[in-house]
């Protein structure tokens, strides 16, 4: 998956999950996803949600990384 279309999978609505980004066309906020996989792999985590696709995967592991990127730690 090219690095930039993870925009077209992610989605911050205000009425959906509190604003959290989600996978677009689902209520599964990005945060479940990256946690999850601190846990299991992608095929489990396929299997856990079976309304998600491995790009889905992919675009909440790009948007971790681009979050993490821009945000500072102190």
């Amino acid at each position: 998956m090219p690095t930039d279309t993870w925009r077209e999978r992610i989605v911050c609505d205000p009425h959906l999950h509190h604003g959290e980004p989600c996978i677009r066309g689902t209520r599964i906020a990005v945060a479940v996803i990256v946690a999850s996989l601190a846990d299991m792999n992608t095929d489990a985590l396929l299997q856990q949600f079976p309304q998600l696709t491995r790009k889905d995967v992919h675009a909440a592991r790009y948007y971790a990384a681009e979050a993490a990127h821009n945000t500072l730690v102190a």
